[in-house]
């Protein structure tokens, strides 16, 4: 198994929910967390625990972003004019890795990342190899033509279990996606339910 898959399982044991959706996740066979203890760890939790699950289940559904990344990210939600729970959001859709997972260009956010460091995305016709670059409402974002026979994106491409979401549009056949407007937490196709209002909370307090 590689590291990257065990994270992916470990993210959503830890949880204790399916947070990708996937079909293969352990929690679809089993709820409870992680190691010989996992089983009696399902008590109460204090409205820090519950602040911080929620922090943790964002931040994870982006590929695990480091603690780091995700307050700067934050820090930049609370800044922009508007409700700082629908900017952090935002901001994490307009990723450039989340934009190439949201496409169907890559099956996994985790892939996105790894998509996206190897210069396998133009965004306007230029090539861009960082995962964390902020893409912008009418940008274009699109595979380059000597990626887009790689297996991992013609697998992505038949995956039945996600649509591409209304902020986005892609031409599928093209491999070219624009984006159209940043979304809202409404508008985000999350498999669970993700409560940004408790990530604010968390950082209130910490």
């Amino acid at each position: 198994m590689t590291k990257r898959t065990s994270a992916k399982y470990k993210i959503d044991r830890r949880m204790g929910e399916n947070i990708w959706g996937r079909p293969k996740s352990p929690v679809n066979r089993r709820e409870y967390g992680p190691g010989q203890h996992g089983q009696r760890r399902k008590g109460k939790l204090s409205d820090f625990g519950l602040q911080l699950r929620a922090k943790q289940k964002l931040k994870g559904y982006y590929g695990d972003l480091t603690e780091k990344q995700f307050r700067r990210i934050f820090k930049e939600a609370e800044r922009v004019k508007g409700d700082t729970g629908e900017n952090l959001v935002g901001l994490l859709e307009r990723r450039l890795d989340a934009v190439a997972y949201r496409a169907k260009f890559v099956p996994t956010v985790f892939a996105a990342r790894q998509f996206v460091n190897h210069g396998h995305l133009l965004v306007n016709g230029k090539r861009v190899n960082i995962p964390s670059y902020t893409v912008k409402e009418g940008d274009i974002i699109e595979v380059r033509t000597r990626s887009k026979q790689l297996a991992i994106v013609l697998e992505s491409a038949q995956l039945p279990e996600r649509e591409v979401p209304d902020y986005l549009e892609v031409d599928q056949s093209k491999m070219v996606a624009t984006f159209v407007r940043t979304p809202g937490l409404g508008d985000v196709p999350y498999p669970v339910i993700m409560e940004p209002n408790l990530v604010i909370e968390y950082y209130a307090q910490n």
